[in-house]
């Protein structure tokens, strides 16, 4: 487990060098943070940022960036999962307090980035949310209306027509999209590189090829001995239920991607992105996808469910699950029937019961962490960073006030989720729901009561997850 996998395009276009450890580990520190992914290189930085003094170490099992770190889509949004539910329970002067925390991810990265120096192929393009077909366009413009209603503006959520669509977009049976500005292209293993080198300058210690086999109060338990902190980190994510403390409570899941060989200028001119925004459609299947710095197509979609909710980091690229997202990025752009697939990859992401990220502060144990980012880790994970800072620094802060902050109940406030079997069968029947639904959604010989029947299913389901 010491390297990407050679089909990763990330990996592919960016060696990883091999993992080592600083020559020693402290056995004493003020911060012991476990997982060298995003989470824990961006607690690192702002704890580094507030107090240079603190004494911060980092313990990752492989190297920085291993896990969904370095194998996201590389979509930098300014918003979080669920967001929507706790605008929603706010009063109005709290609701514009919050959202510039959520909208304002995006920027906060483009300008340590700037700090820094860390060149990760940052493209501030916006996002687009397309709709193909009739179906996902009445999905597309109530979910537009619910945005408003929650208190999202035009600036932030607006519609586009079929034709403003083509002018940014070209994809099959285009009926319109959501415009979100609040969205951003990366190359994601290279922002981990680039925090990595950024925290080691700053004084912490990243111990790589160096796993932890649990914690305790004050104490982490390496192969080698322990090391005592007066606060510990897990920054785990999608690998959290390798430790016996965090199962159960962050859920394994996998998203599969594809990358094209490089495309010509012509080819560009049929697909257009050329301001290199996210995009995505209205399908339940969670499709996602990037024009990258290197002209490449990206498209992924959502993954599968491991039984037990075990972490997956190996993948045939030739495996049936790759060639479904193949077939269906040909869907989306037919112009690209003869274009060959260079990369095929997954990674493991995380998700807490109820689909919506936390942080949290266990003063008597010691212990804050934060997780569950369901897939938009890339800049829910800064936006994280900088809470944990400040709950371990003590810090009353807007952003130590937010909901999404546990408060003071630790682990055992994180909703656990269902035994085995009911976690694997009800992921799959709820994936078989959405398949079944996006299968059916404009097929014009099916009977519109059936459709409606199917899509009402499918709602239902989608509602059990929360």
């Amino acid at each position: 487990m010491s390297r990407l996998p050679a089909s990763c395009l990330w990996q592919g276009g960016l060696p990883v060098a091999a993992a080592s450890s600083l020559p020693s580990i402290a056995e004493d520190c003020d911060v012991a943070i476990i997982g060298a992914g995003y989470t824990g290189l961006w607690t690192a930085y702002y704890l580094k940022r507030q107090d240079p003094a603190l004494q911060v170490q980092v313990f990752e099992a492989a190297h920085a960036g291993f896990g969904a770190s370095g194998r996201n889509g590389g979509w930098l949004i300014g918003g979080m999962a669920g967001q929507d539910t706790w605008l929603a329970g706010l009063d109005e002067d709290a609701q514009e307090a919050t959202r510039p925390l959520l909208y304002g991810m995006v920027d906060e990265v483009k300008a340590v980035c700037a700090r820094e120096q860390i060149d990760c192929d940052l493209a501030h393009g916006g996002v687009l949310y397309a709709a193909r077909g009739v179906a996902q366009a009445r999905r597309a413009r109530a979910w537009l209306s619910e945005l408003h209603r929650v208190g999202h503006r035009d600036a932030d959520f607006r519609w586009l027509s079929a034709s403003e669509l083509a002018a940014q977009l070209h994809i099959a049976d285009g009926q319109g999209a959501v415009f979100s500005p609040h969205c951003a292209t990366l190359h994601p293993l290279k922002l981990v590189q680039g925090l990595l080198l950024t925290v080691r300058r700053m004084g912490v210690r990243v111990h790589e090829a160096c796993p932890v086999a649990g914690f305790g109060k004050g104490r982490v338990r390496l192969a080698s001995g322990e090391v005592r902190a007066r606060w510990i980190v897990p920054a785990l994510e999608g690998a959290s239920s390798t430790l016996a403390e965090l199962k159960g409570r962050v859920q394994p899941a996998q998203s599969l991607i594809i990358a094209t060989e490089p495309l010509s200028a012509a080819q560009w001119d049929t697909i257009g992105l050329a301001g290199r925004a996210a995009f995505s459609d209205l399908s339940r299947g969670v499709t996602y996808g990037q024009r990258t710095a290197d002209g490449r197509l990206l498209f992924g979609a959502r993954g599968g469910y491991r039984f037990a909710g075990r972490p997956r980091w190996d993948f045939d690229p030739q495996d049936d699950e790759f060639l479904q997202r193949t077939e269906l990025m040909r869907q989306f752009f037919p112009q690209l029937q003869e274009v060959g697939i260079a990369y095929a990859w997954g990674g493991t992401l995380g998700l807490a019961r109820g689909f919506t990220p936390f942080a949290l502060r266990d003063r008597s144990r010691g212990v804050a962490c934060a997780g569950g980012y369901g897939g938009e880790g890339v800049g829910t994970s800064n936006l994280m960073g900088r809470t944990l800072a400040d709950l371990i620094g003590e810090r009353e802060t807007l952003l130590t006030r937010q909901r999404w902050v546990k408060g003071e109940a630790g682990l055992s406030s994180l909703r656990r989720w269902e035994p085995e079997p009911l976690r694997y069968l009800g992921y799959h029947a709820i994936r078989s729901a959405f398949v079944l639904d996006d299968a059916l959604a404009d097929r014009q010989d099916i009977p519109a009561s059936l459709r409606r029947l199917v899509g009402a299913a499918a709602d239902a389901l989608e509602g059990l997850m929360h």
